[in-house]
C-alpha cells in the first residue's frame, strides 16, 4: 500500500477544499468525494508505485492515496484545475470528458502487456459513466485479451442532477454482479451534491 491516510484524513481535505470553494477562493468547478473514503482505501491496498491511475473529473481522494503530497494536490484544486488533475510523475491522470480516460487506460494496459510488463492499471469510473458504450467495449476488449487492467465501477446512483438508473430504465448497474477479476463494483452515497459544495458560486 503507497498510502497511510484514513478516512478521517480524506474527509479533512475535502471539507477544505469544499471551504475554500464556498468561500469563492476556487474559480472553476470541484467535484467532490464524500462516503467512499474506506472503500477507496480497500482498493489501493493492492495498488503499487509502479501501477497507474487513470480518473475522471472527481479524483482528489485517488491523487492522495497514488501519494501526492496534499498540499501539491491541494494547490492545483486552488489554481482550477480540480477535474483534470494530471501526476504523470506519480503516474496518475484524470480527464473532465466523460468516458475520455478509458480508451487511454486501455491503451496503457495493451502497451503494458505487449512489452510484458508487471504492473497494471486502475480506471475509475462513475456509475453513468458505467453504462456508456465506450465503458462497454473497453471493459470487453480488457476481459478477452486478459490485459492487466481493473475498472472500478464508483456508484453513487448520480450523475449531474440526473438519477442513472432513472435515465436508463434500469434497477442497478450494469456491474453490480459483474463476474469479472477486471471489473470492481461499490455503491456509496455522498453527502456533497454532484458538483460544488452546496452553495451557490459565482465565478
Amino acid at each position: 500500500m503507497i498510502s497511510s491516510l484514513t478516512p478521517a484524513d480524506l474527509c479533512r481535505f475535502e471539507q477544505k477544499v469544499a471551504e475554500a470553494f464556498n468561500n469563492g477562493e476556487i474559480k472553476a468547478p470541484v467535484h467532490l468525494y464524500s462516503g467512499n473514503e474506506q472503500a477507496l482505501i480497500d482498493v489501493f491496498y493492492n495498488i503499487n508505485v509502479d501501477d497507474w491511475v487513470l480518473c475522471s473529473w472527481r479524483s482528489h481522494y485517488q491523487c492522495l492515496l497514488k501519494g501526492v503530497p496534499e498540499e501539491k494536490v491541494f494547490a492545483e484544486v486552488m489554481a482550477g484545475r480540480s477535474i483534470s488533475l494530471c501526476f504523470p510523475e506519480y503516474r496518475i491522470f484524470s480527464s473532465a470528458i466523460a468516458g475520455g480516460i478509458l480508451p487511454i487506460a486501455t491503451g496503457i494496459a495493451m502497451a503494458i502487456n505487449r512489452k510484458g510488463g508487471t504492473n497494471r492499471v486502475y480506471c475509475f469510473v462513475g456509475d453513468m459513466t458505467a453504462e456508456m458504450g465506450i465503458t462497454h467495449e473497453c471493459v470487453k476488449y480488457s476481459e478477452n485479451h486478459n490485459l492487466p487492467i481493473s475498472f472500478i465501477v464508483e456508484d453513487n446512483g448520480m450523475s449531474v442532477c440526473t438519477d442513472t438508473f432513472m435515465t436508463w430504465g434500469m434497477k442497478a448497474s450494469s456491474y453490480k454482479d459483474h463476474d469479472s477479476p477486471n471489473v470492481m463494483y461499490y455503491r456509496y452515497r455522498s453527502r456533497y451534491p454532484h458538483a460544488g459544495a452546496g452553495k451557490r458560486v459565482e465565478f
